[in-house]
């Protein structure tokens, strides 16, 4: 099961089973499948009532009701939530080791040498295995909020680890094993796909370097591996956890794609599963989040408004999904230039939420500094006060800080260098977000943001500072990769090539120089020189270091490199299969600098 889940509906199993003084296994996947569904309807307190009065003796319940104490531990990051996720999922791994399947040091020796027979194992104890393994994975994912130090944060660590061996332990069973059951079988199998497809997915998108050491102490990421499996798990649709395999899905390519790379998600896919999902929960706050989000990423601006609105107000059971609406609501908003609108959720964000206040904060202040209020005005105190205030809520976990609240924290400070000014900051953000190729989908956006850039330069060239290197380079940044969107390549480069020229002049953002070589990567790759851009992209990964956000860029350089370098394997790949077919048609093919540049001369 997982966080989406567990909250939902625990009264009704017991008026439906008064008598019960044990659950089976079947009653008990029966009773989780109500919880879920009425989970992903919104009724977050009857699917509650159905997991809770068996949370201590069943697995299923148990687990369910953890994932829902975890999922409000996430949202809220309070305490008293998160030590109430602690003892759940602590109590649910207790629940689950009593129905594994007991095996003795001998036993256990004996593993080593021998093949074991999972035909032995019951359909209680293969389920108990993989309910153990998703416990273990949230309480690991919890410790990293529950106690932030370095020796938790390793502890963590091998806990992940131990979980990742459960789901491999998981995968040989499901393949091994006779199943006498089928549905027991589809319901365990949903599990694992999920599991073994999500780990995989999310470690491919990890830098090479972080990969091989993972690789190297039992992990895999295998993105294409990673995809089939949890696509296997959605096409089983009477799987208990197809739902989540759904989940995955549209969370990575509707969410993650365009953070961490430069590439499109399979939105065809998800226009498909959408339409499915919304039939069957219309009112369901995650499937309306996702239908605004997939229009977002569609270029669709206004239609993304109602659909992320109308999830908002789906529901208030959970106040803390609505900030998850807000924010990306206040993006669509700064994306389209409405300040008042921007600032209204980015106001409501540092209010309401606590995730991070340095952020919400901070990005107030940018939104308003857009607006270029008047020095004495109201606006412009405020302006000050939120500069002062970001900072003072900055989070370290495991003794360092958040990279985007470091980021910000030097913002801050350079806006009172700058004599309490800063060069459209908000832009910056976006840009640092990967903001810039949704907003390419739209021209009248993208080239109203370009104006506004404009305008920005021209001012700067009559207001001299210490920073202005600094400012110029991330104005020509910023330039360089709207003409991108704008497909004017010539024009970008130019803007691009200028960043790089400024290197010795620029006194602290660094960042900027990485970040422009990664956009003339993604021109040239834009321009089909695949090669250009490999030399682009390993230029800004091997020749910058130390530099802000430098996390971030890795891991788009790394997607990056992935798909390009993939690409001149299959052009290898077809060469050497004309080739072949030439020399057995008693001909030799000299190639060009491209396919069709190509010169056939008989022999």
């Amino acid at each position: 099961m997982s966080d989406v889940e567990a909250d939902d509906e625990f009264q009704d199993a017991q008026e439906s089973l008064p008598q019960l003084a044990s659950m089976d296994l079947d009653t008990a996947i029966m009773e989780a499948k109500r919880a879920m569904h009425c989970f992903f309807n919104n009724d977050f307190n009857q699917a509650r009532k159905i997991l809770e009065p068996w949370a201590d003796s069943s697995m299923y319940h148990s687990l369910g009701a953890s994932v829902f104490a975890f999922l409000e531990a996430i949202l809220t990051l309070e305490q008293k939530h998160i030590e109430k996720a602690s003892e759940m999922l602590k109590q649910c791994m207790s629940v689950c080791s009593k129905h594994r399947k007991h095996t003795t040091i001998t036993q256990n020796i004996g593993k080593m040498v021998k093949k074991i027979n999972y035909d032995t194992y019951t359909n209680e104890e293969v389920h108990a295995e993989l309910c153990y393994a998703e416990s273990l994975l949230l309480k690991s994912m919890l410790t990293f909020v529950e106690d932030e130090t370095l020796v938790s944060f390793v502890k963590a660590g091998l806990k992940i680890r131990t979980c990742f061996l459960s789901y491999k332990e998981c995968m040989t069973i499901l393949k091994n094993r006779k199943w006498g059951n089928d549905i027991h079988k589809v319901h365990f199998e949903s599990g694992v796909r999920m599991g073994i497809g999500a780990f995989n997915l999310m470690i491919s998108l990890l830098p090479a370097r972080i990969i091989k050491l993972l690789e190297f102490i039992g992990f895999s990421g295998d993105k294409e591996y990673g995809l089939a499996e949890l696509e296997a798990g959605y096409n089983e649709r009477r799987g208990l956890r197809q739902i989540l395999c759904v989940m995955t899905l549209l969370s990575y390519n509707l969410i993650v794609t365009f953070v961490l790379t430069h590439s499109d998600g399979d939105l065809e896919w998800c226009e498909r599963v959408l339409e499915q999902e919304l039939s069957l929960y219309p009112n369901g706050v995650w499937f309306l989040f996702f239908k605004g989000r997939l229009e977002l990423t569609r270029g669709n601006f206004e239609e993304c408004i109602d659909w992320y609105i109308k999830s908002w107000k789906s529901q208030n059971a959970w106040p803390q999904f609505h900030h998850l609406c807000y924010w990306e609501l206040m993006w669509t908003h700064c994306s389209m230039q409405q300040w008042n609108k921007a600032v209204m959720y980015a106001t409501m964000l540092a209010e309401e939420s606590n995730w991070s206040r340095t952020m919400y904060l901070y990005q107030k202040a940018a939104i308003l500094i857009m607006q270029k209020p008047s020095i004495w005005s109201e606006e412009k105190q405020m302006i000050d006060n939120l500069m002062v205030q970001a900072p003072t809520y900055k989070q370290r976990i495991a003794g360092k800080s958040l990279p985007m609240e470091k980021f910000i924290v030097k913002r801050t400070e350079r806006y009172f260098a700058q004599k309490k000014n800063l060069i459209v900051p908000i832009f910056e953000l976006m840009y640092v977000w990967n903001l810039f190729r949704i907003i390419g989908k739209r021209q009248d956006l993208i080239l109203n943001i370009f104006k506004r850039i404009e305008e920005e330069e021209k001012q700067l060239k009559s207001m001299k500072n210490d920073f202005q290197a600094d400012n110029e380079a991330l104005l020509m940044l910023l330039k360089g990769a709207c003409l991108r969107q704008m497909q004017h390549p010539l024009q970008a480069q130019e803007c691009l090539q200028r960043v790089l020229q400024l290197e010795k002049s620029v006194k602290e953002d660094t960042y900027l120089f990485p970040y422009a070589t990664v956009e003339l990567a993604l021109l040239a790759q834009d321009q089909g020189d695949t090669q250009l851009a490999i030399g682009f992209l390993e230029d800004a990964k091997k020749n910058y270091t130390g530099y802000l956000l430098e996390s971030r860029l890795h891991f788009r350089i790394h997607s990056e490199l992935m798909i390009l370098n993939g690409k001149k394997i299959n052009n290898y790949t077809k060469n050497d299969h004309r080739l072949e077919t030439a020399i057995t048609a008693n001909s030799v093919i000299i190639a060009g600098p491209s396919a069709d540049d190509s010169i056939e001369i008989k022999t």
